[in-house]
This record gives structure tokens, C-alpha cells and sequence, in this order.
């Protein structure tokens, strides 16, 4: 399937210099599925709905600021490299042009909505992240956003006291509460109010209850239900016990499994590959191959790499967080680390990787003896 039936014409061109305000502007009185912007003429890059109410930029600030380069995608190109295109450059609109003619634009939700009757086959089980973030409900929005910041995700599930789960917290959530307490109060200092703010518990923003999905349910149902709620992911919970949080799946994870293959070299995704330049797609696999094959029973069908830029910089290097998670024939194994540099990153997260596959070694080692023991105690 190629995207020449969904990809969309409705989209809005905007300038570089236009102010945010318009911009956002336009997306309430139209409520276009993302802008295309301008430079002189020449596309620039995108502007995508979420990633304008998810900011808590001036009005007065230019189109330019939020602008998201993202590569232009052949109107007749296959879905699974869209969808590849679209995680790798952590975007969920992309232009779509037809030779040198822009023609529209595509997104998340489209691909998802064309493929959503094929998503029968796979299960919540085989796609969801289990390393996955929480929050508590009496944490203070301070404290969460701070976690959001450092593992680079969107939403945290919040658990209450006894570590069950009492609800959702997002970026959208936090960013709308903070602009529409700022619309309240005003444009004089507000650093106090911003303070108590951050003081809140978790508990006052949350969205009570989290929609669920089970890890035996399919990837088709949990999908029709993110895109009826207009949200992008769910919590994972036991189909006998809501309250026990699994993992989380989300819209991103689908693109993801969209873009496996069956071929027998392993299928490596970059997210934020824009962030690499000392290293190359050819390294990345090269390395995560020569970590695998230390276990050599150990199939792995899909590996991620995931780089997310800190503010904190270095002599003009940037940290960077750098996750490391295989889809194996074992389950799911993960390693993350943070440096000055992609490719310093990548290395700290290889390492913890590498430990973590050795781990899994080691452990089936010890219930391979333990077996034998066994069996030679029932022979006594």
C-alpha cells in the first residue's frame, strides 16, 4: 500500500515570520491537520497541531521557532517507509509532494485509520514498552515534569500509595494547565504563581481513570480506541487486574511495528536520527549485531535506538539520553545512558545493554542447572 489515498490536501501555508499567535489562530478556527511553513517561498518545515499546544511560547514569537524540518515523502511512497519517516524524525505530520508539486500532507492518525483493519494480526503484547515511567499522585507537577524532561516521553502512568494506577498525566495536560492559568492571571510577575504551580500534586492534574488495554487484546482495538479518544496511548494492565501497571502503548509503537520486517538482517529505527553525526545507521546495527551475538540463542526481530537532547551542554556538545531497547526472541531488553554527544550516549546505553543481555544469559544458565538438579532429586 502506498500513501497516494491518505494523504490529505487540507493544509495551510504559513511563513517563517509569521507570529505564533496567527498560527495558532488558524488552527482553531480551521483546524487544518498541520501547516506547512514557508521560507521565501521554499518549504522550511511543518508546524503539527500538538507540537504548537504543547509549547509555551510568546504569541509574539515567529512560526519560525516551532518549526520542525522534516524530509518531503513522495505522495505514492510505500506506507512502511512512511511510517519509518515519520518515528524516525519524531513527527507525527509530514509533507507529501508529487514530483516537484507540494500536494498535502500526511500523518499519524492517517496511516493508522488506511491500516487499522491489518492490526488484527499482532497483539498489545508484541508491541508495548514494558521499561516504562511512573509517577506517584502525591509527587508534586514539578517533580513530573522533571521525569518527562529526563526519559524524553510524553505521559506517565501516576500510581497511587500502593503502587496501583489511579490515572494519566501528559505533556498536554501540563501545558494547558499552565496556559490556561496564565490566561487567568495575567501578565504581571508571576514566578510566585508559577511556583505554586509546580507545587501541585501529581493527583489535582491527572486524568482519572487511564484507559487501559490488556496485553492479549489486538493492536486493532487498542488503536480504534486511542483514535476515538483522540489520545496517543494507553496504559497496559493485567485483562484480570486494572490497577497493575504492565507498560504502555502508544500510536508511535504501532508506526513501529509497522515498519518490521521479516527479512533475516536485524531491522534497526533510529528516532531523532538528526541527532547523529559522528555515527551512522551502519554502526548503530553493526554494534547492537556484535552485542546479540554473544548470546547466540538470543533472536532479535527489532532493535530501537531512541536519542533525545538535553539543554545542558558541554564546550557546545549537548548531553544526550540514548535508549537502547531489542525485541527479541526472549522478550524485550533494554539499555539507556546519557553523554556529551550522540555517539558517547550510544556507547554508555550499548554498555548497559550488553550487561542486561548477559544478565538474561547468565539467568536461563542458572535455570538450565537448576532443572538438571532437579531431575536428579527425583531420581533419588
Amino acid at each position: 500500500m502506498d500513501i497516494a489515498d491518505i494523504a490529505t490536501p487540507d493544509f495551510i501555508e504559513v511563513d517563517v515570520d509569521e507570529r505564533l499567535g496567527k498560527v495558532r489562530s488558524i488552527f482553531e478556527r480551521e483546524n487544518p491537520k498541520g501547516i506547512i511553513v514557508q521560507d521565501d517561498g521554499e518549504y522550511a518545515g511543518v508546524i503539527g497541531e500538538k507540537q504548537l499546544i504543547n509549547s509555551h511560547v510568546e504569541d509574539n514569537t515567529k512560526a519560525a521557532a516551532l518549526t520542525k524540518a522534516v524530509p518531503k515523502i513522495d505522495r505514492h511512497e510505500n506506507v512502511r517507509e512512511v511510517a519509518r519517516m515519520l518515528v524516525e524524525g519524531n513527527t507525527k505530520v509530514a509533507p507529501v509532494y508529487e514530483g516537484e508539486k507540494q500536494y498535502g500532507i500526511i500523518t499519524q492518525d492517517a496511516i493508522l485509520e488506511a491500516v487499522l483493519d491489518n492490526l488484527d494480526a499482532l497483539t498489545v503484547e508484541q508491541i508495548y514498552t514494558d521499561d516504562v515511567v511512573t509517577i506517584g499522585e502525591r509527587d508534586h507537577l514539578g517533580q513530573a515534569i522533571n521525569r518527562l524532561r529526563e526519559h524524553g516521553v510524553s505521559r506517565l502512568p501516576v500510581v497511587d500509595p500502593d503502587g496501583r494506577l489511579a490515572g494519566i498525566l501528559t505533556t498536554y495536560d501540563l501545558v494547558e494547565f499552565m496556559v490556561r492559568d496564565e490566561g487567568r492571571q495575567g501578565k504581571q510577575d508571576r514566578r510566585g504563581d508559577t511556583d505554586r504551580m509546580l507545587d501541585l500534586p501529581v493527583y489535582d492534574l491527572m486524568t482519572s481513570p487511564a484507559r487501559t488495554a490488556t496485553p492479549e487484546e489486538s493492536v486493532r482495538d487498542a488503536v480504534a480506541r486511542m483514535l476515538e479518544h483522540d489520545i496517543a496511548g494507553l496504559v497496559v494492565t493485567p485483562a484480570d487486574d486494572d490497577g497493575e501497571v504492565l507498560g504502555v502503548v502508544t500510536k508511535t509503537d504501532v508506526l513501529r511495528a509497522l515498519t518490521y520486517t521479516e527479512e533475516e538482517q536485524m531491522d534497526v529505527q533510529v528516532t531523532n536520527i538528526g541527532l547523529l553525526e559522528t555515527l551512522s545507521r551502519a554502526d548503530i546495527n553493526s554494534a547492537i549485531t556484535e552485542v546479540a551475538d554473544k548470546y547466540q540463542r538470543m533472536s532479535v526481530l527489532h532493535a530501537h535506538v531512541r536519542f533525545h537532547e538535553h539543554k545542558e551542554k558541554l564546550r557546545g556538545t549537548p548531553l544526550i539520553q540514548c535508549q537502547i531497547r531489542l525485541r527479541t526472541s526472549h522478550g524485550q531488553l533494554a539499555g539507556s545512558g546519557e553523554g556529551y554527544g550522540a555517539e558517547h550516549a550510544f556507547h554508555v546505553a550499548l554498555d548497559k545493554l550488553e550487561r542486561n543481555v548477559l544478565e538474561v544469559k547468565g539467568f536461563e544458565a542458572d535455570e538450565r542447572y537448576r532443572g538438571q538438579l532437579l531431575r536428579k532429586l527425583n531420581e533419588l
